[in-house]
């Protein structure tokens, strides 16, 4: 139990940075969509989307890497440098790359009008990239709270940027164009538009690379290229798994505008729609992410030990992540009425991929927890072997689909595409790891907390037919409390499941 309060406890430190930030990136969103038409925040929204499948190919699978071989090398230290110096120098490859073919990738990506756009985010994504090293350091080192606040001050400058270049400018134009005219109009202006989201974003990108200097300066660099070749050799299935599983994730922004060559504004506002509904369902993400930092560290460091508490520490992860996942899960759905006015009425023909989305994240959540059997015993291919299955899942079914559904309601169809084939390679990677690694997961029980979270949700949702507003979501939170009481009877929740156990006796 002790190793389950240790991810619990990391969880909500890189909790705090990845929640409470993203949570402040969700309150831009709608600044974003009550200034930019849904074709221009479509733009925005795609390309997002291109750039996080860059940041996995500059990343190359080295953070896992590092993880394994930090763990498994005598000098972690030299495994630290070998990787920064690696990426390092992909990441500055990759910049001049971009800088010679910028017309050509500009035109590939369908947005030959918007090299500047294209350019200012290539060299954040490399940034990012290198930086991904030293991050994953500090998660070596066990320094949540360090990540935690350097992840928070990038969020916070960013937000503060976006605010002084699409809000601030413009009004001291007005009043004192003098003050800031020099670089304002030199910039563009407002006829930037979205563009100064990008500026706004590479500047604080650069903020996160000064604040890393104490992980970069003052040590001795060894590059060890037998090293670097056995970690590229683990590291290379993860590569192709996190490129398809990027691509997977954010297939219905990428693909849409090449299924509607035709139209290319209509297209463009259902990519801004989709992409604007599924910052709601982030919450889903935002768990997923921090469960995600704290749990690579942790099964890598359980992994040095033996014995049942080892593997008794995996299956109940997996338990907690679903428990707190379903429990994510109602919340949202409960109290989506209010949610939604985080974005412009304009937006809201989308609402409908909120619980599908939702649930596609969950299904992610915990196909990504399963992935340990195959990081432990060093079968990483099958990672890979998982991820092209789900990439070709979700690019058959999107084509099939969005054309199918069609005009303006298409990205339905990247919702439904998402949840099948996420639901599809966690079945699979389940009864995979229970032939090369099997554990003796709390299957009965979890299904318990499913059908009695697919109870609660329904029983909510009917609510509405019967209850005003206010009685509703009274209701409502009963019922939260009702999921949140079963499952402290049976888990060993702190303060709650003795109280649950005196009620019941």
């Amino acid at each position: 139990m002790a190793g389950i309060k240790s991810l619990a406890k990391d969880t909500a430190v890189y909790g705090l940075s990845s929640i409470v930030g993203r949570f402040l990136n969700w309150c831009l969103v709608p600044l974003y969509v009550y200034l930019f038409p849904s074709q221009e925040y479509g733009v925005v929204t795609y390309l997002y989307g291109a750039t996080a499948v860059a940041l996995v190919i500059l990343n190359y699978g080295m953070e896992t890497g590092f993880f394994r071989f930090a763990n498994k090398e005598k000098d972690p230290e030299s495994v630290y440098t070998t990787s920064l110096i690696s990426v390092g120098f992909t990441s500055l490859l990759f910049i001049l790359l971009l800088s010679v073919f910028l017309k050509p990738v500009s035109a590939a990506l369908t947005l030959p009008h918007h090299s500047l756009y294209v350019w200012i985010m290539g060299v954040t994504v490399a940034i990012d990239a290198f930086s991904n090293i030293p991050f994953a350091y500090l998660r070596y080192k066990n320094k949540a709270w360090r990540f935690a606040g350097i992840k928070l001050l990038n969020v916070a400058f960013n937000i503060g940027l976006n605010l002084f270049f699409l809000l601030g400018c413009p009004a001291i134009m007005k009043h004192c164009p003098g003050a800031i005219s020099w670089f304002y109009l030199l910039c563009g202006g407002e006829a930037l538009g979205i563009g100064w989201i990008f500026v706004a974003n590479i500047m604080s990108t650069l903020l996160v690379l000064l604040c890393l200097m104490p992980e970069l300066l003052g040590r001795k660099y060894v590059f060890l290229w037998d090293l670097l070749k056995k970690m590229l050799s683990y590291s290379w299935p993860l590569l192709i798994l996190g490129v398809a599983g990027m691509l997977s994730q954010n297939m219905g922004q990428l693909i849409i505008p090449y299924l509607f060559p035709d139209d290319e504004t209509a297209a463009r506002s259902m990519v801004g729609i989709y992409g604007a509904n599924m910052k709601i369902a982030i919450v889903m993400v935002m768990f997923t992410q921090a469960f995600r930092y704290a749990y690579e560290p942790f099964i890598f460091a359980q992994a040095r030990g033996a014995g049942e508490d080892k593997s008794k520490a995996y299956c109940d992860a997996m338990k907690y992540f679903i428990i707190f996942g379903l429990l994510i899960f109602l919340g949202v759905m409960y109290y989506l009425p209010v949610l939604k006015y985080f974005i412009s009425p304009g937006y809201w023909s989308g609402l409908r991929v909120v619980p599908i989305m939702m649930l596609a994240e969950l299904c992610f959540g915990i196909f990504f927890n399963l992935s340990l059997w195959y990081k432990l015993t060093d079968r990483t291919q099958w990672g890979m072997y998982f991820s092209l299955i789900c990439f070709v899942l979700m690019l058959g079914l999107n084509v099939w689909l969005v054309p199918m559904i069609g005009i303006p309601d298409g990205y339905m169809g990247s919702a439904c595409a998402a949840l099948i084939s996420y639901f599809v390679v966690m079945v699979m990677s389940y009864f995979a790891g229970k032939k090369y690694y099997p554990l003796p997961y709390q299957t009965g029980r979890i299904f318990m907390y499913l059908l009695l979270a697919g109870v609660l949700y329904v029983g909510g949702m009917l609510m509405d037919n019967f209850f005003n507003v206010w009685i509703t979501y009274a209701l409502r939170f009963v019922l939260l409390m009702v999921y949140v009481g079963v499952v402290a009877l049976f888990e060993e929740i702190p303060f709650l499941s003795p109280l649950m156990r005196r009620l019941k006796r």
